[in-house]
């Protein structure tokens, strides 16, 4: 019995001809993606490849978001997407097909773990094995943005219950495929309470469905100091949008290794597969490609569809591959020795290792979904009493050089019966009541304006806020924004200013 047939004994009684939609993409596409399809295949995967088209020719003829509506429905139905790199043409006009898969598919989690193999391929920091799982669909990449004022502009920052809740589970529960020991959240809770604040109590709450995974939690900036000065202290890390987009670039760059990364985004209904890096046209058709990124993608997609013990068999055979040495010529090894090939000998020695795993470097061992009861949240149980205790409304305003007891004098005029103006600040910086002269002052302001009575329990007419607009307006002041301040069970649903 071969090495592949005695690994092949273990793979138990799998579910056959799976559908997979495959595109080969642009450039050095076609070659790694033929490299990584014949050794699914000969891992036995039980797949049933339906190729699309997507990229430049699609592009070219006349699709902006380079990829058409039929390819987009059989995704759908589909629901699984291995996609090789692709190339977008120069010139305007054309939509990156990542973010309109990502959009219209409700790709809500992007995965890329980034781990090094010192000493068969050189970098800085042989023990790195990190996987950074980013939330992908809220926070301010939500996009929304005004220019309220001649000298300020805004972005808002939207973070729910529901989008923390699955990407919180998906980490748990990629930590627990993948054989991980920990789970890190990293926010910026000490200043944004309520956002980031909700990320994290999420993050608490799903922990304890999981209670053999550790979990911690760390401030963002000191939590990317660590990681670029020593990412072997992580192991899975979990962050809002904005904060993985940056870190899990620093990942990748520091691993030393882009070539070899793969990279995941998963929704509720549809996952995408792929490399990292892109179409390199410049050695497209040479047969020189390297398809370690594509095969690594390949091997995330085999543990999503819960076929663990091929993603174990792959991975491992890939593994032993570099410890023998053999690379594609992108790869600078610190070993020794190793012997450069092209993408198909590439391919043809991890078939050759099937069924072998590394003798130096960590094996691999993926485990099924496990089924876990998450405890229920109040956003589950019942939602929670709302009532209006005030409102902030947003004035353009630079007159009186910026006096902003005058501008609270005229503000009190025009405050209703039932309502009292609480405070106002300058860029979050209170400087009413008791301001300071040294405070920075732009021409946009916050005005804060609190029913009477106790916040607790009070509940204000609306028609309050829409009298106090009316009386702002007649009172010559241009106001931009409002934003109700609600209580939630009795709780305050909005942040004190700075100095308040």
């Amino acid at each position: 019995m071969t090495r592949l047939e005695d690994a092949s004994a273990t793979l138990g009684n799998a579910p056959t001809d799976i559908p997979i939609v495959v595109a080969h993409g642009d450039g050095i596409g076609p070659e790694i993606m033929d490299a990584v399809l014949r050794i699914l295949a000969a891992a036995r995967a039980p797949l049933a490849p339906k190729e699309i088209a997507i990229g430049e020719e699609v592009y070219l003829r006349g699709v902006q978001s380079g990829i058409e509506s039929e390819s987009i429905d059989l995704l759908r139905e589909v629901r699984t997407f291995l996609k090789a790199p692709i190339t977008t043409p120069r010139g305007g006009g054309y939509k990156s097909l990542n973010v309109t898969t990502r959009k219209l598919l409700g790709l809500y989690a992007n995965v890329r773990p980034c781990r090094a193999y010192h000493p068969y391929v050189a970098s800085r920091h042989p023990d790195m094995d990190v996987i950074v799982v980013r939330e992908n669909e809220e926070d301010t990449y939500a996009g929304i943005e005004h220019r309220q004022t001649a000298e300020v502009t805004q972005c808002l920052k939207l973070i729910s219950r529901p989008g923390c809740e699955r990407i919180c589970r998906y980490a748990f529960d990629l930590a627990e495929r993948a054989n991980r020991r920990r789970v890190t959240c990293m926010v910026k809770d000490n200043i944004m309470k309520i956002t980031d604040g909700l990320f994290r109590e999420v993050f608490e709450e799903t922990a304890k469905a999981y209670p053999d995974i550790e979990a911690d939690s760390m401030i963002i900036d000191i939590g990317t100091a660590r990681i670029a000065d020593d990412p072997s202290q992580f192991d899975v890390v979990l962050l809002p949008n904005l904060y993985g987009d940056i870190v899990s670039d620093v990942t990748a760059q520091i691993a030393g290794s882009v070539g070899l990364a793969g990279s995941a985004n998963i929704g509720d209904r549809v996952a995408m597969f792929e490399a990292i890096h892109g179409s390199a046209p410049d050695i497209a058709g040479k047969g020189i490609a390297n398809p370690s990124g594509l095969l690594q993608a390949a091997v995330m997609m085999l543990a999503h569809l819960d076929l663990t013990e091929h993603a174990t068999l792959v991975e491992n055979a890939w593994l032993r591959t570099l410890e023998d040495g053999i690379v594609t010529g992108d790869v600078r090894s610190a070993a020794d020795q190793h012997r450069v090939v092209g993408t198909k000998e590439f391919a043809d020695a991890v078939i050759e290792r099937l069924g072998e795993e590394p003798r130096n470097l960590r094996s691999v061992r993926y485990r099924h979904r496990q089924s876990h009861e998450l405890p229920a949240t109040a956003a589950e149980s019942t939602r929670p009493v709302k009532r209006l205790a005030g409102v902030d409304v947003f004035l353009d305003w630079n007159e009186d050089g910026r006096d902003a007891d005058r501008l609270a004098t005229r503000l009190e005029a025009a405050c209703p019966a039932g309502l009292s103006l609480q405070m106002i600040t300058n860029r979050g910086v209170r400087v009413w009541p008791d301001g300071l002269p040294e405070t920075f002052r732009t021409d946009h302001w916050r005005c804060r304006f609190v029913a009477d009575g106790d916040l607790a329990t009070v509940d204000a007419d609306h028609a309050l806020v829409v009298e106090l607009l009316a009386n702002v307006a007649k009172a010559g002041l241009d106001f931009i924004k409002t934003e109700h301040l609600c209580t939630f069970d009795g709780s305050p649903g909005w942040s004190a200013g700075q100095g308040q």
